[in-house]
């Protein structure tokens, strides 16, 4: 068989097939060519003149800016280079202060990483250099001139051998951005331990009694038993007191706390700011240890005719473990340990594992209409707060058949009802919407009459009965307070109760216009952790100029 004949099937050369075309079609595009090449060059050349004037700027570019994207992207740049303030220097191909510049910025990485890498001389090294070319740009810039080739030659050499040794040493970008990422790491470790501690020494620090409370109780304690004329005051007491106690036409406050001083700024508080303070009357209830120093200090000083009733807890007898389920639960040997030895789980927070919360004063919120079985209507206060309006209208609102009048405080999801409960749980589930609005504790209106008829006082007790395990809520009163008083709670204009002076910034205007400020969280006014700018508040209500005050706390 014969081999056909090899067929040359490559592309013929530009110069052949030019050579291919007819005589007039290469002129014609000969012309066409030249006179492309003259336009451009006119173009080029008509280009502004930065030394040219305005007007002839402006005269010359008129058309041109139109319809020539090189002049396009000529002023684009140069509005950019206005915008950053770019010198001309800046801008040149042969600056040495740009190029020491960039040597700089690339250098101090570099160190930073050298440290990582613990190559300490590496970082001597790299760090002279860097000051050497920092001073080279001040030198140029406090004398007005330019940086010069004989002064940054070495200096831009020197730099550069240091930095092609940092890349040798696989400083890179990958090996940096990992390191930053195990430094980040470790330092958000490093965050989540001292905020933990933070939270167990601020806990230590509000739990601690002050030295000028402890002064103060003392004191007093030695004036009631020294004075028979204070002891006197409250056992002769005139059958006008005894019946203001019971009378249901007058203003009746209760607190419940151990706290002297504390409680001697709302009593003060309340009485400054009443219009009628004789009709005031205040239910205090301490415990044993306060039960003298409390007497011998509203013996001792008048609230403007304030009538004071004062009770130690100790003395209600049927406030036992076969009716309390609190009590109970502290017979429990496991409860004790948890709450009172600090050896509770780890994973629960410390604030949790305060035995206050289990201290009857914190409970007995709950058993007010057993306390004063002849009230109709009280106003409970907490005694970290501050009285700032009359408070008398409190106690002609319309509850519209609820049990209490609350300030609620669901303005955001942080105090909805999943945040103090377990919804988890099947019980908290089936009973309690999780998006329920919170309340709060401090400033309460309570109807005593729709309080008995709805027994809520037996709801505490069915639900505390439930959490013998703390599987439905950690601890406090606020959670079983929620249960309890669940659809019925009427909600009251927020200006009443202002919270959050004892953990969070509040708002001067809201403050302004609060009717009672609450310190609720650790940072108490009478702590040396408490929050300055809102101390004043409370100090105003403070008699400074009171002997048993000036020695144990001017001191």
């Amino acid at each position: 068989m014969r081999r056909r004949p090899f067929l040359d099937q490559r592309r013929p050369s530009f110069k052949r097939r030019w050579q291919q075309r007819p005589w007039w079609v290469r002129l014609a595009l000969s012309l066409l060519l030249a006179l492309a090449c003259v336009l451009l060059l006119a173009v080029l050349l008509g280009s502004p003149d930065p030394g040219a004037s305005p007007s002839t700027s402006a005269a010359s570019s008129g058309s041109e800016t139109t319809s020539s994207p090189l002049l396009r992207q000529r002023t684009y740049l140069e509005g950019i280079t206005d915008a950053l303030n770019m010198t001309d220097e800046m801008l040149s191909a042969r600056s040495f202060s740009r190029q020491l510049m960039d040597q700089i910025y690339l250098a101090k990485t570099y160190v930073v990483v050298a440290k990582e890498a613990n190559n300490l001389q590496f970082v001597a090294e790299l760090s002279a250099q860097v000051r050497r070319a920092q001073s080279i740009l001040a030198h140029a810039a406090a004398y007005g001139g330019t940086v010069m080739e004989q002064e940054a030659e070495k200096a831009i050499r020197d730099m550069s051998v240091l930095l092609f040794q940092a890349q040798q040493l696989r400083y890179d970008s990958s090996i940096t951005i990992m390191k930053l990422k195990g430094q980040i790491q470790s330092l958000e470790e490093k965050s989540k331990v001292e905020v933990e501690k933070s939270t167990k020494y601020g806990q230590i620090a509000a739990e601690d009694l002050p030295k000028g409370l402890y002064c103060l109780g003392v004191r007093l304690t030695m004036e009631w038993f020294k004075s028979p004329e204070l002891q006197r005051k409250f056992s002769d007491r005139s059958p006008a007191v005894q019946s203001n106690l019971r009378d249901n036409s007058l203003y009746h406050f209760c607190v419940f706390s151990d706290n002297i001083l504390a409680v001697s700024v709302v009593v003060n508080s309340t009485a400054i700011n009443s219009r009628h303070p004789d009709k005031v009357v205040f239910h205090l209830v301490t415990d044993e240890l306060n039960y003298a120093p409390m007497k011998a200090w509203f013996g001792m000083n008048d609230y403007r005719g304030v009538t004071v009733e004062i009770q130690k807890v100790e003395d209600f007898t049927w406030l036992n473990a076969s009716y309390v389920p609190v009590l109970k639960q502290l017979q429990n040997a496991a409860t004790q340990k948890f709450y009172f030895s600090g050896s509770g789980s780890r994973g629960t927070p410390i604030k949790f594992r305060n035995p206050k919360y289990l201290s009857m004063l914190n409970h007995l919120r709950f058993y007010i209409p057993e306390i004063y079985p002849e009230l109709q209507k009280v106003v409970f206060l907490d005694d970290d707060i501050v009285v700032q309006k009359d408070l008398s209208e409190l106690f002609t609102i319309n509850l519209n058949g609820n049990v209490m009048g609350a300030v609620e405080t669901c303005m955001e999801t942080f105090h909805r009802f999943h945040k103090y409960l377990n919804h988890s749980h099947p019980l908290i589930r089936a009973h309690f919407d999780p998006d329920a609005c919170g309340w709060a504790f401090g400033m309460n209106v309570l109807d005593l009459v729709e309080w008995r008829n709805k027994n809520v006082t037996g709801i505490y007790h069915y639900w505390q009965e439930r959490n013998a395990d703390h599987t439905l809520w950690k601890l406090g009163s606020l959670p079983p307070g929620l249960l309890a008083f669940y659809g019925l709670v009427e909600a009251l204009d927020p200006k009443w109760h202002v919270l959050g002076l004892g953990y969070t910034n509040v708002d001067l205007a809201t403050i302004k216009e609060g009717a009672v400020l609450h310190y609720n969280g650790n940072m108490k006014p009478w702590l040396k952790i408490g929050m300055e700018k809102y101390k004043s508040f409370w100090d105003n209500y403070v008699d400074y100029s009171h002997p048993l005050i000036q020695q144990c706390f001017m001191r």
